[in-house]
């Protein structure tokens, strides 16, 4: 490999790091003045995708790395609203990762292109999980908002409910919903020993 070719993959790894500062910008609408960032939402639709595919027999490894890329592209295009989507139209997420990877090495530029292609298409079990760990995970975040006193967040539950595929992303959504974010600071009760049939 040359030296400029490890000086574009190391540009990519400093273009990823935008994404720590960058808003998810759609929170805005619902009153979040300091919404999570776009790494912040990765991370976590990372993690939930290795929980789903687990669940789903899906790769949880694949899976994870398509979420990890699923919004690189926004060091470049940002994170569009929703409502703006009616009025601008940005360039394939495919094309941003070719123009964002250009000049990697090729073993670097082939599995980046490749995963972001694949999640893109949503055809592998492993994309329709990791598309539904991104719909989950702003559920998830809407639920925690809406326990933090935000009110307006019904609309993003209801369509990020609605867009779930999988049995076990509705399920956990419904967990979800129901559930309080903060019980797991509650430690497990514990519970009685039964010695029904041990002889004693």
């Amino acid at each position: 490999m040359s030296e400029d070719q490890y000086a574009a993959a190391m540009r990519f790894i400093f273009e990823a790091g935008v994404l720590k500062r960058a808003a998810r910008t759609g929170w805005w609408f619902a009153g979040v003045k300091h919404p999570e960032s776009i790494a912040e939402h990765s991370h976590r639709t990372a993690l939930i995708g290795m929980v789903l595919a687990a669940m789903e027999g899906a790769d949880p490894a694949r899976t994870t790395m398509l979420c990890v890329l699923h919004d690189t592209q926004e060091t470049r295009i940002t994170d569009i609203p929703h409502i703006a989507k009616r009025y601008l139209k940005a360039a394939p997420n495919t094309a941003v990762t070719a123009d964002q990877v250009a000049g990697c090495p090729p073993a670097v530029t082939d599995t980046i292109t490749a995963a972001v292609a694949e999640y893109e298409a949503g055809e592998t079990l492993e994309a329709v999980v990791a598309r539904d760990a991104d719909k989950l995970e702003c559920l998830v975040q809407a639920v925690e908002y809406r326990h933090q006193g935000i009110d307006n967040v019904q609309r993003w539950i209801d369509s990020s409910r609605a867009a779930l595929t999988t049995a076990s992303a509705q399920r956990l959504a419904d967990a979800a919903l129901t559930g309080q974010p903060l019980a797991w600071l509650t430690p497990p009760s514990k519970r009685a020993v039964s010695h029904e049939g041990d002889g004693l």
